[in-house]
């Protein structure tokens, strides 16, 4: 149980992470001139702020007592927004190194430590 729970508390962090960042996201976006740029911003932002807080809940209700469903729900979730994040604004350098890393580090912890107790079997 121990791996869960600490996978459980990363994903809790890559998700706090991404609250401030979609706050960050929609402050851009509202200093945009109004169109269809603004509104793609706007849009991402939104899409952040349930993408973090998806990550929380599950993690909270299911990754910390080690529950399948919750396994496969931040499992693929999480890694489908950090897998984007890092193709299209780490890689080409849009963000700065650090502290743009952190959400990947938080969602490779989270992945790996919830799969070591996913593995193990346990339920709590």
């Amino acid at each position: 149980m121990t791996f869960a729970k600490i996978g459980s508390g990363s994903y809790v962090i890559w998700g706090l992470l991404h609250l401030i960042a979609a706050f960050d996201e929609f402050q851009l976006g509202f200093t945009l001139p109004s169109g269809l740029v603004q509104g793609k911003i706007n849009q991402g932002a939104w899409d952040l702020l349930f993408f973090a807080l998806f990550a929380i809940v599950v993690a909270v209700r299911y990754n910390w007592k080690n529950d399948s469903l919750g396994y496969w729900l931040n499992l693929i979730v999480v890694s489908a927004a950090d897998i984007g994040f890092i193709i299209f604004v780490l890689l080409p350098g849009h963000v700065d190194f650090f502290p743009g890393i952190l959400g990947p580090v938080f969602w490779i912890l989270g992945a790996l430590f919830s799969t070591l107790g996913h593995r193990s079997g346990t339920n709590g």
